[in-house]
């Protein structure tokens, strides 16, 4: 009986040329002539130099199963070299072969690997799946252990820095990025910048990162902390670093790449930064409860759109400054602001002048009318995510008249029990609520016998965001529902 398949084909890095592309494609082309199967190229997925560990990360095998669950049937069967092509990954291997068989009606067979359609081929089958998943896990060991030798013998193994690029695996010197590493060392040494103001020094220079974005402090930091520019190489065999460069497994060994900076200046700057520390640590806030206040989080810088975080004891700035990503500081003592908005709050629910609300519900379980508006509300963000998930093809058309009915469906009770509630209560208008919340919260926040964490929830159910502009005076508010 003559069949529609599909083929898929994954080559990692570490695969031999036996596993080639071509080579697996041959194959599978021949098996599937001597078994009565026709491929079309359409259905013909290969994944290249990636892992089959996780097959959320190989974008052909995400694209093979979207089409088998696509109507009218594409294929009735999937081809594969071996299992282990298919997913390295037991769970992988379970979830998305039930899906095909279960959902699709679309068998997985591997042409190298004869399995009878039985009950013991389930015992056989799972048996070479999980010696897929012994090789891959042990192969993870065997690479791990090579970096680590190569560590050891000052071999740099990852992302080259700011500073250098990659040549014949070798760290070779970028010159106009080296000046601005001797800059920043030289800069930080002498006393005349502090991190923050390096990091908006080497922005109005022009310089960007390797991922093109804007220095900041704590890259200035990793920079000045980085053993690579003194001619040596840091890696950490448990994981990333994470810019902590003080993990116990951490090896630091000399290597042959050349240095931008010397030994000596490198030494005398982890020196500089530990005494550094020291000084500012009576400034580190972390979540100490004496500078928790309502307004935490709520307040952001109009230039940049970041947070304004405490910089002092009494004061907000905007972190976009302070980590020298924003141009303008924003400065403000944290009483003033907090007396501007609860004038503007008061404000607020005293006049009949429209407000600026995002409709996101924060209320109470036993309101049930504004759980209603919350439904509603959410309902038409579903809506959307239907239809996107049909254009993006990942629901098929009937997939999505089907939610879309189911939705509509829902939308239309909660309209009759809308309406039934606006016969029985005189509906208030939604600014009307939003004043009546507005006047709670007020008396609130300016009860000094209420705990600032009380005060800080209340706030944040109520108000969306604050934006804020020293320059001109400019405080923008808008409130939830």
């Amino acid at each position: 009986m003559l069949q529609r398949g599909a083929c898929y084909i994954r080559v990692s890095t570490d695969d031999q040329t036996e596993f080639s592309p071509d080579a697996q494609l041959k194959a599978i082309k021949n098996y599937a002539k001597n078994n009565n199967i026709i491929i079309d190229d359409d259905y013909i997925f290969i994944d290249e130099g990636v892992s089959g560990r996780h097959a959320d990360k190989r974008p052909a095998f995400q694209k093979m199963i979207k089409q088998a669950k696509s109507k009218p049937k594409k294929f009735n069967v999937i081809l594969v070299h071996k299992f282990d092509r298919f997913a390295r990954s037991r769970e992988d291997s379970v979830v998305y072969k039930s899906l095909l068989k279960k959902e699709c009606g679309i068998k997985v067979v591997s042409i190298t690997e004869s399995i009878e359609d039985d009950k013991f081929s389930v015992i056989l089958e799972a048996m070479l799946e999980a010696m897929a998943e012994y090789y891959s896990l042990n192969l993870a060991d065997e690479v791990k252990k090579g970096m680590t030798e190569k560590a050891n013998r000052g071999q740099f193994q990852s992302s080259p820095p700011f500073g250098y690029e990659m040549q014949n695996k070798q760290l070779k010197i970028v010159k106009d990025e080296a000046t601005a590493v001797k800059l920043i060392f030289e800069k930080y040494n002498s006393g005349e910048m502090n991190l923050l103001q390096i990091a908006r020094y080497i922005n109005n220079l022009g310089y960007r990162t390797h991922r093109g974005n804007l220095f900041e402090n704590r890259t200035i930091e990793y920079i000045l902390s980085n053993p690579v520019y003194c001619g040596m190489v840091r890696w950490t065999p448990t994981g990333k670093v994470k810019r902590n460069a003080n993990s116990p497994d951490t090896i630091i060994k000399d290597s042959n790449h050349e240095p931008i900076i010397t030994k000596e200046l490198f030494d005398n700057t982890q020196e500089l930064l530990k005494k550094n520390k020291l000084i500012n640590r009576r400034f580190y806030k972390g979540t100490n409860p004496s500078h928790l206040h309502w307004l935490n989080g709520l307040v952001r810088c109009k230039l940049c759109g970041k947070t304004l975080v405490r910089s002092q004891k009494d004061y907000y700035q905007c972190n976009g400054y302070v980590k020298g990503q924003c141009i303008k500081s924003q400065l403000i003592k944290i009483s003033k602001i907090e007396k501007a908005i609860l004038e503007q709050i008061k404000h607020d629910f005293s006049t009949n002048v429209h407000l600026n609300v995002k409709f996101v519900s924060n209320a109470k379980k036993d309101d049930e009318l504004q759980i209603i508006y919350s439904q509603l509300n959410k309902m038409s963000e579903k809506e959307i995510r239907i239809k996107e998930a049909y254009i993006n093809g990942i629901d098929t058309l009937e997939e999505y008249k089907n939610n879309k009915k189911e939705l509509q469906e829902q939308k239309d009770l909660l309209n009759i029990k809308l309406k039934e509630l606006q016969k029985q209560n005189k509906l208030k208008s939604q600014d009307e609520i939003v004043r009546e919340n507005l006047k709670n919260v007020y008396e609130i926040l300016t009860d000094d016998k209420i705990d600032m964490k009380r005060k800080y929830d209340v706030s944040h159910m109520i108000i969306d965001n604050i934006y804020f502009l020293r320059d001109e005076g400019l405080l923008e508010m808008s409130y939830k529902l």
